[in-house]
Parts: C-alpha cells; sequence; structure tokens
C-alpha cells in the first residue's frame, strides 16, 4: 500500500542542522531546514571525530504522524516474529533528500533518542561524515558502527553489513531504481522500531511496491 508523503514529522521531536528548506518538498507547512553541516577537514591522528552541533532553536511539537503501520505492538508470548516497524517517508528531491534526513535525525535526537540508536543510509553520494571517517580506513570505520555509541552513516550498498537499530533513516538522493528497490525492505528489517524514508514519493512508492 502506497505510502502518503506528509510533513517532515517524525513521530518524535529533535534539533536539527541545516539552513535551507530541502528542495521538492511538498508539505504544506514546512518547516525551516537548517543548512548542510559543513563537511570536515582533514585531522591529525590524536583530533577526535567531528561530533553533532548543540542543540538549535526550539520548534513547536510535530503532530502525531500517520505510520503505515503501527509500531511497539505487544507480541505473544513465545512469538518469534520480529516487530513490524512504523514507516514514514518525508517528501524530498534528490538533492533536498539529505537535508530532510538531517532534520529527520535531529528531531529524533531533541525527542530523547540516543544516537546510537539510529543508522543512516544513502543511495547516492555519501554523506560527508562517512566519506570523512573512511579516510582513515575502513577497521576504524565500521570500529564506530561496531560500538553502537553514535549515529552511523553508510552507503546504502552496505546495509547488509549494518546491525540492526531501533530507527534507519533511507535517504533516497541518487542511485539507480533497482538498487533503491533492494535497498528499502533491508533497510525495514534493520529497523527495530522505525524506518524513515527521505525521498521522491512516486519513486520510493514504486521501491517499496507491495513488499510493505
Amino acid at each position: 500500500m502506497p505510502l502518503i508523503p506528509q510533513e517532515p514529522q517524525i513521530h518524535e521531536r529533535a534539533q536539527g542542522p541545516s539552513a535551507a528548506p530541502a528542495t521538492g518538498r511538498t508539505a504544506p507547512t514546512p518547516r525551516p531546514v537548517p543548512g548542510p553541516r559543513p563537511v570536515p577537514g582533514p585531522r591529525s591522528a590524536s583530533a577526535p571525530r567531528p561530533g553533532r552541533p548543540g542543540p538549535g532553536p526550539a520548534r513547536p511539537a510535530p503532530p502525531a504522524q500517520r505510520s503505515q503501520s503501527p509500531a511497539g505492538k505487544p507480541q505473544a508470548p513465545g512469538s518469534t516474529t520480529p516487530p513490524v516497524p512504523q514507516i514514514q517517508l518525508v517528501p524530498a528531491s534528490a538533492d533536498g533528500a539529505l537535508d530532510a534526513a538531517e532534520e529527520a535525525v535531529d528531531l529524533l535526537l531533541d525527542s530523547g533518542r540516543a544516537p546510537g540508536d539510529i543508522l543512516v543510509l544513502t543511495t547516492g553520494e555519501q554523506h560527508p561524515w562517512a566519506a570523512h571517517e573512511l579516510s582513515f580506513g575502513e577497521t576504524a570505520y565500521w570500529a564506530q558502527h561496531d560500538a553502537g555509541d553514535d549515529v552511523f552513516f553508510a552507503d546504502a550498498d552496505a546495509v547488509a553489513r549494518a546491525q540492526s537499530r531501533p530507527v534507519v533513516v533511507v535517504v533516497v538522493n541518487g542511485g539507480a531504481d533497482d538498487a533503491v528497490a533492494r535497498t528499502l525492505p533491508l533497510a525495514r528489517d534493520r529497523a527495530a522500531a522505525l524506518l524513515v524514508v527521505c525521498g521522491d514519493s512516486e519513486r520510493v512508492n514504486a521501491a517499496l511496491g507491495a513488499g510493505v
């Protein structure tokens, strides 16, 4: 069943890093999206990796989201069926999807989600944080993933290697349609509570198809 595009509300609130609204966002009353955080420069071996910025201006509480399937539904005793995550679509163009995802992550953090609860996957160009950290080698990069104490950004091709987290955010910022179609079901499997998809509504719904 296709997802209905909606205002970028993430079920929970958070602060955000970006300064211009995401291009192609179709919400009737979009919230300002702060600008993307700058790409970190080279660092010395002893310098800490770039952290998330401090809290931004407070936003009003978002209205209740519409989701395709209920999250947190109690399972019957002895049931082995994994919980079905909520799925939320945040409409955005390919160019604006990363900004929309940044805002979604910040809303989640501001709502009380721990940074280690969140995995972000990009279908097109890598997130600047991932590109920066990979410059120090894959071993150190994936060690941060395994530590599970911060938001982790990865290419969608790495979804099979990524461990399950409560929240998975998929950024449809490029990539072939068949690659996006492969990524979304895998990302849903990795999301224990909430799957947020930032991208073009028609493309996302076509990729999800009847599999959701």
